[in-house]
């Protein structure tokens, strides 16, 4: 069954529910990589979101994108904070994807107050993000970030500039921090009024490895069981026009399709906290 759509913010664009996260195409082949697409075709998932870091993800996809020509809304971001490193860096993204412009792009993972302030000040990677708007290179322009603080992070930069998208984690239990929850919800309503399109990260984290081998290419150590992935997956897309980005790992993102194209409802609270207690979940921050 196809994953229900949304206006993505104000781009005016009906993206699937479920974006998929590029992430997870970072090290692998390409025949698993386009295995991938046929799944991401069958469950109706519309909309990519890659980033210049993350690998060979850009790589990977350039065949789905002359394949699929029009079936993606494409999004990628960049990690350069000043606007000549940013130009340099969104040239290299549409070199290595194969096309001539995308349909987002955003400053990554911008938390950090020092780049924060050198990615939104003239000379920094914002000044580049809206003179490639200006030449057609990008249609619109985000802003995304991991980490306790970065909800309230987000709520500053709409303040600078008129973003057209944020990307923050969002699950059951990184809700229960009262700061993070506070200023989330916050940012949701802003975003809301704004028409802003909110993308959440992490919908399916357990806990940091903390020492623990690595089985999963994710970086903090994800669900398992498609009953919890089900609970955690439902949890998220229970707040209207959320936009979960998809897991990191192949392996489970199937779990994660299979979950959203059967949502039909939010599980309570009671629900949510017993999955926690019974995972020993952890906060991924502190």
């Amino acid at each position: 069954m196809p994953i229900e759509q949304a206006e993505f913010g104000r781009t005016g664009h009906q993206s699937s529910r479920v974006i998929f996260g590029g992430a997870a195409l970072g090290q692998v082949s390409q025949r698993a990589a386009d295995e991938a697409l046929d799944l991401l075709l069958a469950h109706g998932v519309n909309h990519l979101d890659m980033a210049s870091s993350y690998g060979e993800a850009e790589v990977r996809i350039r065949p789905w994108l002359q394949r699929e020509q029009g079936r993606f809304f494409l999004a990628t971001k960049g990690d350069e904070r000043t606007a000549a490193g940013a130009r340099e860096e969104l040239h290299r993204s549409l070199d290595r994807m194969g096309v001539d412009h995308v349909d987002l792009w955003q400053l990554h993972s911008l938390a950090d107050p020092i780049e924060w302030d050198e990615a939104l000040s003239p000379g920094g990677a914002l000044e580049a993000a809206i003179e490639a708007r200006e030449q057609g290179l990008i249609r619109w322009i985000g802003v995304t970030g991991h980490g306790s603080q970065i909800a309230a992070t987000h709520r500053r930069s709409l303040e600078r500039f008129g973003f057209d998208s944020v990307l923050l984690p969002y699950n059951f239990v990184t809700m229960q921090n009262p700061y993070y929850a506070e200023n989330f919800n916050a940012l949701y309503e802003t975003c809301r009024e704004r028409r802003v399109a909110v993308q959440t990260i992490k919908s399916i984290a357990l806990r940091p490895w903390a020492g623990r081998p690595h089985t999963r290419a994710t970086w903090y150590q994800p669900l398992e069981q498609q009953d919890d992935i089900d609970l955690s997956v439902w949890w998220a897309m229970s707040r209207p026009g959320v936009f979960l980005c998809s897991v990191g790992d192949l392996d489970l993102l199937p779990k994660v399709l299979d979950a959203a194209s059967r949502f039909a409802g939010a599980p309570d609270d009671a629900v949510m906290s017993a999955l926690a207690d019974r995972t020993a979940a952890d906060p991924l921050f502190v």
